[in-house]
């Protein structure tokens, strides 16, 4: 299990304006997250069969973004990315981040919501006894029928 690419969107998009608005320019903050689809196509890389890749989002509440941001530094969170700024971020910075955060993504009791992308990968070593798939065009029956619908076609 580990944090997916929407993790903390919220707050990527608060502090990205403010930062950009106030300094003219921004650097990185939050650490980048893998996508679920690049998650799972490393696992097919792997050469792991049958691989699943899913994804929960959950959604957390805090008081304000001071409070967000004291969770994530008690979570180890912080930020240790190579090229994040070697000064202190200017109080506006965070003022405004603040104002942004509360005003797009508030929750209906005044509280701020913060979303954790959670991804699950599975993925197991090969083996002859695991199911392989049909070539295309070998069903043995049709979807349409299966579903009770006409077929549709493309138009090609």
């Amino acid at each position: 299990m580990l944090l997916g690419g929407r993790t903390l969107a919220e707050l990527r998009a608060a502090l990205s304006e403010a930062e950009s608005r106030i300094t003219g320019g921004l650097s990185p903050r939050v650490a980048p997250m893998a996508e679920i689809r690049d998650l799972g196509a490393l696992l097919q890389r792997a050469g792991l069969a049958l691989p699943v890749a899913d994804s929960v989002p959950l959604t957390a509440e805090y008081r304000d973004l001071g409070h967000l941001m004291h969770d994530l530094r008690a979570m180890g969170e912080t930020n240790a990315l190579a090229g994040r700024l070697r000064h202190p971020t200017r109080r506006a910075v965070f003022d405004l981040a603040g104002a942004l955060y509360a005003e797009r993504f508030a929750a209906p009791e005044g509280r701020i919501r913060a979303t954790f992308e959670l991804v699950c990968l599975t993925g197991w070593a090969p083996d002859a006894s695991q199911p392989k798939p049909l070539r295309p065009g070998s069903a043995q029956a049709r979807l349409a029928d299966a579903l009770g619908t006409t077929e549709t076609g493309l138009g090609d």
